[in-house]
């Protein structure tokens, strides 16, 4: 094994020996720095996960005190579009089926979360926000089902006969 003195001089006397003993170190540094990152971002998103779906439990149980269905829609438009996906999931999971999350809200691919019924696995999709729902939003939700060989639910909350949300 080689003195640290003479690494040392071998260190200071080749600037190309140096910059790559550099660079591994930073590089090492990086990949601890962007490791604990991911750590601390994963433990956000499973923070984000149960608020939501502490929320959705709260937002079931009012939707069960409102007198009628127009109460209830309009109570739907005005949650969070992520509270809204679990609160579906939860109701699904209510009836006794197997559901499974997804491990993030956005860049999802248009899946929001599936459920087993009687062995077949089944998509869902919440569409719960203030624009209208496109036709486009429909036919990328149906090639999903046909890429995946799957059933799908398509849920939109619907005032007076069309979908919620302008125009």
């Amino acid at each position: 094994m080689m003195q640290a003195p003479v690494i040392t001089a071998a260190l200071l006397v080749s600037p190309v020996l140096m910059a790559c003993l550099t660079f591994c170190l930073l590089t090492v540094l990086l990949m601890l720095i962007l490791r604990e990152w991911r750590r601390k971002r994963g433990c956000v998103r499973l923070r984000r996960h149960q608020r939501y779906r502490a929320t959705a439990v709260r937002v079931l149980a009012r939707l069960k005190t409102l007198p009628g269905d127009a109460h209830r829609l309009k109570y739907l438009r005005k949650i969070n579009p992520y509270v809204f996906e679990e609160l579906l999931l939860l109701a699904l999971a209510q009836q006794g089926m197997t559901v499974i999350h997804n491990p993030c809200y956005s860049g999802d691919g248009g899946l929001d979360g599936q459920v087993m019924i009687n062995g077949e696995r089944w998509l869902i999709q919440a569409k719960r926000y203030g624009r209208t729902i496109r036709p486009a939003h429909i036919d990328a939700f149906g090639e999903l089902l046909r890429r995946e060989g799957a059933g799908g639910f398509l849920f939109i909350p619907v005032v007076r006969g069309r979908p919620a949300g302008p125009g």
